[in-house]
């Protein structure tokens, strides 16, 4: 039984000239991951498709669209029993590219498709972790801190970044976030608002408050090998999606889908936990720098 192509036209015949949507690249990822665990070959998933093997292939990367229908109609082919798991991949596969929250943000073509890839990433998840060597973690940055970063970054505009930053936050109303945030970030000298830092520190003090947050203080005297190669934040998801890690760079970060590359991530980001302050101690340490008391 061959699954007619009509139900998804094929308008993408330039497919490998454009790069794949990131929720197209999450349902063909996940459908080679249930095809390989049932040990189906491409050649005979694609021929119980109707399609050629290339067009299978560019499908499970992502550069060709397929619909929830045949979602269904495939894993079924596989043998895979896991009904609320193929509702969700198809519910993906039907979504309309381009229509989160974000997607005004992205008309203008200020902002590029790294960085709108992990806002979407950041938008679906249901845990969040986040290290960065150098700044607070984004999501819990104050509006002052907000606008200095983003004011000062190589950006043609700024004003979109800060408000695509500020609308990020709103992840927080339900998603859990585990961020270490560096000590030496305490201690910038921020000389367009002297109160900058102060507001940034009450606004941690707050976050710290809340169930669904775990902040720790990577202190300045740990060895310096941690989190020493960059900032990196971890994603997990509801079933069935596999964990998502991003490597955040000046263009906006890249993302893996790879099973030992994110685990080698998690590794990373556990062992920079445990060499950071409990979460009792970093709120007391945050108080110390916010009263002035540290020495």
């Amino acid at each position: 039984m061959a699954i007619d192509d009509a139900v998804v036209p094929d308008c993408d015949h330039d497919a490998e000239k454009v790069t794949p949507s990131l929720s197209r690249r999450r349902v063909g990822a996940q459908l080679r991951r249930w095809r390989e665990l049932m040990g189906v070959s491409s050649g005979d998933a694609a021929a119980f498709m109707g399609w050629s093997q290339a067009r299978y292939s560019r499908t499970e990367r992502g550069y060709y669209r397929i619909s929830s229908d045949q979602v269904s109609a495939l894993c079924k082919f596989l043998g895979i029993d896991d009904p609320e798991g193929v509702k969700e991949v198809g519910r993906v596969a039907d979504q309309p590219i381009g229509t989160g929250w974000w997607a005004p943000h992205a008309k203008d073509g200020t902002i590029n498709s790294a960085y709108l890839d992990f806002v979407e990433l950041e938008n679906e998840a249901e845990t969040i972790r986040s290290v960065h060597p150098k700044v607070v973690a984004g999501l819990v940055q104050s509006p002052g801190y907000v606008r200095e970063m983003q004011s000062s970054a190589r950006s043609s505009s700024p004003e979109s970044m800060i408000a695509l930053r500020l609308a990020r936050q709103h992840v927080l109303s339900r998603a859990k976030f585990h961020g270490i945030i560096p000590e030496t970030a305490f201690l910038a000298d921020f000389k367009s608002d002297p109160n900058l830092m102060k507001d940034q520190l009450r606004k941690l003090l707050d976050v710290s408050q809340m169930d669904n947050v775990t902040l720790q203080i990577l202190p300045a005297a740990a060895h310096p090998a941690y989190a020493s190669n960059g900032a990196i934040t971890i994603f997990t998801f509801h079933h069935p999606w596999t964990s998502v890690a991003s490597i955040d760079n000046p263009m906006g970060g890249s993302h893996t889908f790879e099973h030992d590359q994110v685990a080698f991530l998690e590794a990373e980001f556990d062992d920079i936990a445990s060499a950071a302050l409990p979460v009792d101690t970093s709120r007391d340490l945050i108080n110390q720098y916010l009263e002035g008391l540290h020495q």
